[in-house]
């Protein structure tokens, strides 16, 4: 029995089985102890944790949610997209346009993502077939999809008339029985599926392998070039939906906004779980990621902290997440 217990807790302990509760509970004990910092700070911490702020919230995490959803994609075979918040303003603003030139409110989301899915696929392009670095590829895209915001929008707002699209992102549902905004809901079944997608599938372990080893990839057959055009022009199609939700929340398409998302979007995946090695990472886990920055932001608000005192702590939380990322790789070694 002795023995038997001893082994256990070996290997509970061990490198590979550290590593693998680190993933699994690391995200969670993060949000818990984010959530638990403002709850002590807070001189009301009734109101921190109401059903109301909760709402807020998630409302304020659907942006970068779904952004994550499409950066996990790209992270788990060993990419990185830059250009995400440059696609968000750009996909409001052609959906704000849409809406201005009277499309149905289908179209003109489709039109949103569909753009977002062109500088995706301008990306894997790019990347695959110039032989540009990632990094390199998308901080080019990022300018030019901002410029094309700006363009499209003659560098102003576009107001485009009220239609269901604005309910998408509110923080309080007209209908009571949703509970919080369609945008979450839309999130959170986009995650189920894509976490589906990449656990159960073909394409999803082909991700992971890519991610791995491209190399060894290559050497299974596995037709790396071909998949990464797919995986970034994916990621454009999230990025693109969070453009729609972007303009959903501000009712207007702004050429200006989201300018550092992709520094969010980023730690969310990572914190999650993500390796910027490639080959590691979860949906939930940036799910989870998620709401630890929106979690952050508003913690701020209600303490009052100016926006300075925001983003030196989201600054801080990247460094230290990706500094994780690297204990976890030595872990594992």
């Amino acid at each position: 029995m002795s023995a038997g217990w001893t082994a256990k807790t070996t290997a509970m302990f061990s490198s590979p089985a550290r590593r693998r509760w680190l993933d699994l509970f690391g995200p969670f004990i993060g949000l818990v102890a984010v959530i638990a910092v403002f709850v002590m700070l807070s001189e009301s911490p009734g109101q921190f944790l109401s059903p109301a702020n909760l709402r807020i919230v998630f409302a304020q995490t659907v942006i970068v949610a779904i952004g994550a959803i499409g950066m996990t994609v790209i992270i788990i075979s060993a990419g990185i997209d830059l250009s995400v918040g440059a696609i968000i303003a750009l996909s409001s603003v052609i959906t704000a346009l849409a809406l201005q030139h009277g499309w149905s409110a289908i179209s003109a989301i489709l039109a949103g993502v569909f753009v977002g899915g062109i500088v995706g696929l301008v990306n894997g392009l790019a990347i695959t077939q110039l032989g540009v670095v990632p990094f390199i590829a998308t901080l080019g895209t990022l300018g030019i999809a901002r410029g094309l915001a700006k363009y499209f929008a003659n560098q102003q707002t576009v107001n485009p008339p009220a239609t269901w699209i604005n309910e998408l992102a509110v923080s309080f549902p007209e209908k009571p029985w949703m509970l919080v905004a369609p945008g979450v809901w839309i999130a959170a079944a986009l995650a189920v599926i894509t976490g589906i997608v990449l656990k159960r599938t073909v394409f999803g372990r082909h991700v992971f392998a890519i991610g791995s080893n491209e190399t060894a990839a290559k050497a299974c057959g596995i037709r790396v070039d071909r998949l990464k055009v797919w995986i970034y022009s994916l990621g454009g199609l999230f990025f693109g939906l969070a453009g729609v939700m972007q303009m959903s929340r501000l009712r207007q398409g702004d050429p200006t906004v989201a300018v550092g998302v992709e520094l969010d979007v980023i730690a969310a995946v990572v914190i999650g779980g993500g390796s910027l090695n490639g080959g590691e990472g979860s949906v939930l886990g940036a799910m989870i990621g998620a709401l630890i920055m929106a979690f952050l932001r508003n913690g701020c608000v209600q303490m009052g902290w100016a926006n300075y005192v925001q983003e030196i702590m989201i600054g801080a939380i990247i460094v230290l997440a990706v500094a994780l990322d690297r204990y976890r790789s030595k872990a594992l070694a």
